[in-house]
């Protein structure tokens, strides 16, 4: 009978297989024999993070307000629906304009400006500024590393906003644009970073791979042969076996 290479595959494929399932069988019963090898380093890691364990500090401090232009145009018709369109058409280019200027270095500087004219030292490059127009209305939110000054540092930019607009917008001739928070500062912390909150979890996942490692170690060390199939690959007659006691 001649045998292809595909029929001879088909011969070596149960042997392949039975070889795997040998060496699954022999590391399941490594585990089930070395498992508190494993666990060690994991609770000698857990134990000691958790004894020092010190929640992570916020990443910072946000703080956020809406504004709105209350701006009033000349009138441009003598129909009230019109002069009122207009209105919300000045005031969308009102707060397009003012978000350009608030993005920029130039409003940083004039909010530090105005916290030193009240004693406090607080550099442009200390915070950090961002601004958005949604439907007509101005989104402004300041970041700093302190809740306190950051407080201060919104203050500074309610004045520098509302007083000094002026300069930033030339199309009203040198007017100041009446500008209206609509809702009040709120310091929130920033969420720490997802790697500080998986801190723990990766020092255990790390320890259980080193407890692995460590169990396979003594495995190899270890001199001990518990079955016949370490008998055999030893080149060694089998003359009996004694089997477990199996519980009824």
């Amino acid at each position: 009978m001649r045998l292809e290479i595909g029929d001879w595959r088909f011969l070596q494929s149960p042997i392949s297989n039975l070889s795997f399932t040998m060496e699954l069988r022999h590391y399941s019963n490594m585990l089930k024999r070395r498992w508190w090898l494993v666990l060690i380093p994991a609770v000698i890691v857990t134990a000691v993070s958790l004894l020092t364990y010190n929640p992570p500090p916020p990443a910072g401090y946000n703080v956020g307000m809406n504004f709105i232009v209350s701006q009033e145009p000349a009138a441009q018709a003598n129909n009230p629906d019109e002069n009122r369109y207009y209105n919300w058409l000045t005031s969308e280019y009102i707060v397009n304009g003012l978000t350009d200027w608030v993005i920029g270095g130039e409003f940083k500087t004039a909010v530090s400006a105005q916290l030193a004219t009240q004693g406090l030292d607080v550099p442009p490059h200390t915070f950090n500024v961002i601004a958005d127009n949604v439907r007509s209305k101005l989104q402004l939110s300041i970041q700093h590393s302190d809740a306190e000054t950051l407080a201060q540092v919104m203050d500074g930019a309610i004045i520098v906003l509302t007083e000094q607009n002026a300069a930033a917008l030339p199309q009203l001739g040198g007017e100041t644009a009446v500008i209206m928070p609509v809702d009040q500062p709120i310091v929130t912390p920033i969420p720490s970073s997802i790697r500080s909150q998986l801190d723990i979890p990766l020092r255990i996942a790390l320890a259980l791979v080193a407890g692995l490692g460590l169990a396979l170690l003594a495995e190899y060390l270890d001199t001990t042969v518990r079955d016949r199939e370490e008998v055999e690959n030893l080149g060694l007659m089998l003359l009996g076996e004694i089997p477990k006691e199996r519980k009824p």
